[in-house]
């Protein structure tokens, strides 16, 4: 399985060159205070710590920072970032990256984007104090700008779940595309022609593969796309729950609707009883991601099964990979998915 290598949003920027001369003159010291500032900190007063850290900040040097900071202290601490810690996805990714770090004598840190607020000297910070050897994604929206240049001189990184070519990163992840191909095309084997699709935000490269595997699906089976069909929403069960109102309320509904995640999709079962709707009898429904919750709520949901724990280790063994000094391995490394039917899906002749 393969997944296409287009429209994923770009995270980049631009960062001018700069030298330590010029951190120097900056903080008003000289070069081999600054290099002992990021190489051995508590060698240095605060004051001269806080200095030269805002002078780096200032001048756009701290990716060497970073990187001189790490290659001589040896860090054990890994820093991973995720979009959302609230969403139950991620938290089996978490497990196995924590215990796969365990098992290598390295420490996680967790750093929730909602939550934090990001600067350039918050990472300079974390790097220095906290001594990162390395960092895991979790998504591409990350809280801080990195370009293919910038990243030889970042601690290593590697990417899960989203896949962002232009960053040229090891990505573990699943073939969002042909999984949402293989779940709309369900839906038209059972009868279903009147498909729908809540679709993630635009700023998610997930939520374009997941809707271009929708829209791929439905072309194959010669039906038309139809704009009023596609919702696009925040991750949230009460999204699920507008965007559920939303479509169930256009003059002719659908019969079945592909969704972004399983929370979105309990929240549309939450919603289609407060409104005397039957699932699957008056609408078939599809999530992704194959959370706990999937299988408890009534009717259990029909759900794209992703192997959250073994991305977790995938991503930590292929950074261990690469603080041993291994030469990465960029682009995708696709591990396997699972369409589970439920009870939440039927069809189209007994709606």
């Amino acid at each position: 399985m393969s997944v296409a290598a287009s429209g994923g949003k770009k995270t980049v920027g631009a960062e001018k060159k700069t030298t330590m001369k010029n951190v120097a003159e900056i903080a008003g010291v000289s070069t081999a205070t600054v290099s002992r500032t990021l190489m051995k900190p508590e060698k240095v007063s605060s004051d001269t710590r806080k200095k030269v850290e805002q002078a780096v900040v200032k001048a756009g040097y701290y990716p060497n920072a970073l990187c001189r900071n790490v290659k001589h202290r040896k860090s054990h601490n890994i820093l991973v970032i995720v979009p959302d810690i609230s969403d139950p996805f991620f938290l089996e990714i978490i497990q196995g990256i924590k215990e796969t770090a365990l098992d290598h004598s390295y420490l996680i840190i967790i750093v929730d984007c909602v939550q934090q607020i990001w600067s350039k000297k918050t990472i300079i910070d974390l790097t220095i104090s906290k001594k990162i050897a390395g960092m895991l994604l979790l998504g591409a929206n990350l809280p801080f700008d990195i370009t293919k240049e910038q990243q030889p001189n970042l601690p290593p990184m590697v990417m899960a779940n989203e896949f962002v070519p232009e960053l040229e990163l090891s990505t573990v992840h699943i073939d969002n595309l042909s999984a949402a191909f293989q779940s709309v095309n369900y839906l038209y084997k059972l009868g279903h022609q009147h498909i729908a699709c809540v679709a993630g935000l635009e700023t998610m490269p997930l939520s374009y593969y997941r809707l271009q595997g929708y829209i791929q699906a439905l072309r194959r089976n010669n039906i038309a796309i139809k704009n009023e069909y596609i919702v696009r929403a925040h991750c949230s069960y009460e999204a699920g729950i507008k965007a559920f109102a939303t479509l169930m309320a256009l003059p002719y509904a659908p019969t079945a609707i592909f969704f972004y995640s399983d929370i979105m999709a309990v929240g549309a079962i939450w919603q289609a009883k407060q409104l005397g709707l039957r699932i699957p009898q008056d609408v078939s429904l599809i999530g992704f991601d194959n959370l706990k919750c999937s299988q408890y709520c009534d009717p259990p949901l029909t759900t794209v099964a992703q192997p959250s724990y073994q991305i977790g280790q995938k991503v930590m063994l292929l950074l261990l990979d690469q603080l041993a000094g291994k030469r990465a391995k960029t682009g995708s490394h696709l591990l396997d998915y699972e369409l589970i039917i439920r009870k939440s899906t039927a069809r189209a002749e007994s709606v």
